[in-house]
């Protein structure tokens, strides 16, 4: 089987969804299939070896550039190349976060029309290395803002492309109008094109059904799984003082920092200082530094920061090393969380985690049976829950055992490998 599978780089940024397809693509590698991992945008950015192509398509520079002058639509392709290096690319960290809103808008559009877009050129070259260089026999799209693409290169090589679900909606929703309202009406045009579609949990996969407007049984559902090399070495000793509180994601409002922040404020005033720590890794990105900021104050204001560790952004051993150090994990997300990649890793370690009941979470514990759902954007249901964890020290290794166990034996990239070959294999 020869699967091209195209991404999209995050500019610099660890990234849930790239995580995801690196480790994905890597495993069904090792299990002898041709699968290439083609970055657009960026290149790809993954804790783990990276396994994509040493070239962008569809760069980031470029994308714009067509998008904003007519005269770049029509550049030779050499030039191309030169604004798609690597140095270039990975530059866009900085420049993305100033992106206005009306430049997002029209440029969500432009992808979504394809050849009928202003970036049709870049469409033209992944479809000339898809057919004359690596033919391949099925095509995979990271995600539906892809969908674009789909019936040109249906029509070049003549083979299926489906489509993966990786939470897009968040992006979607966050556009201002006219140009959302515009853009969910191409996309569900352009799902047309897709032949099927792969969700990660059967809560988004129903809710996407209704979003694009297609058949649920056109979805399939592929749950989660990471490569487990180095997770699982943690010991828990429920005896330790003081209880640490871990947060592991992209430091942003939609994530929920700022309400397990009052959680652990909450709990410092209930046990006592030195009773509680709050750790807190990911990502933090440029039009997100004042929101950490004013956490950062808060907890200045209410005498906490020596039991307050930032970790800033950790690499692979730097996570598993900041998941062995905490008795639980929480993410409190606003919105509706499709993946939630942070809640297999810290059960892969033992470590229980504390979660919102909406989205994937609940199919994740009842799942593994490795932790509590709380009532959504509640500080105080977050408080209760871990304050449980703190009170019953055996019902907390308990959870993190369940967890451990049911997460190495089920949600192994090898298991993500399997499941997705045979949906693959439904369409060839």
């Amino acid at each position: 089987m020869k699967i091209a599978y195209i991404a999209a780089g995050a500019a610099g940024m660890y990234c849930g969804t790239c995580i995801h397809d690196n480790t994905l693509v890597a495993i069904i590698q090792k299990k002898g299939h041709d699968i290439a991992l083609i970055p657009t945008y960026t290149p790809l950015r993954t804790d783990e070896e990276n396994v994509s192509l040493n070239r962008v398509f569809y760069g980031g520079v470029n994308v714009y550039l067509q998008q904003k002058l007519a005269l770049f639509r029509y550049t030779p392709w050499f030039l191309d190349r030169f604004l798609d290096s690597t140095a270039l690319l990975n530059s866009l960290s900085r420049f993305s976060s100033s992106t206005n809103a009306k430049d997002l808008g029209t440029l969500t559009i432009s992808m979504l029309e394809g050849e009928e877009g202003h970036q049709k050129k870049e469409l033209r070259k992944l479809i000339k290395w898809l057919k004359d260089e690596y033919k391949p026999d099925i095509v995979q799209l990271t995600n539906s803002m892809f969908v674009g693409l789909a019936r040109e290169i249906k029509k070049a090589l003549g083979v299926p492309v489906l489509c993966a679900l990786q939470g897009e909606d968040i992006f979607l929703d966050d556009l201002v109008e006219p140009y959302r309202t515009r853009a969910m009406e191409i996309l569900r045009k352009r799902s047309l094109d897709v032949d099927g579609f792969i969700a990660p949990c059967q809560y988004y996969a129903s809710m996407m059904a209704g979003y694009l407007n297609v058949t649920r049984e056109k979805i399939s559902v592929v749950p989660l799984g990471i490569n487990l090399s180095g997770h699982g070495i943690h010991q828990q000793n429920v005896d330790d003082e003081p209880f640490v509180i871990g947060y592991l994601a992209r430091i942003c409002p939609e994530k929920g920092l700022h309400i397990l922040v009052d959680a652990f404020h909450q709990l410092t005033q209930r046990l006592g200082v030195d009773k509680i720590r709050l750790k807190v890794a990911g990502y933090l990105g440029g039009r997100d530094k004042s929101y950490f900021e004013e956490i950062e104050r808060q907890i200045n204001v209410w005498g906490l920061s020596a039991s307050f560790e930032h970790w800033g952004e950790v690499n692979r051993e730097q996570k598993i090393r900041f998941l062995n150090s905490i008795h639980v994990l929480s993410v409190p997300t606003i919105y509706k969380e499709s993946k939630g990649l942070f809640v297999l890793e810290a059960l892969a370690n033992g470590i229980p985690v504390v979660q919102p009941r909406h989205g994937s979470f609940p199919e994740f514990i009842e799942a593994t049976s490795g932790g509590i759902l709380t009532d959504p954007e509640s500080p105080d249901a977050i408080a209760s829950a871990i304050l449980r964890l703190i009170d019953e020290p055996e019902y907390r290794k308990q959870l993190g055992q369940q967890g451990q166990e049911i997460v190495h034996n089920q949600f192994s990239d090898e298991v993500m490998a399997e499941a997705t070959l045979a949906v693959y294999q439904k369409y060839i």
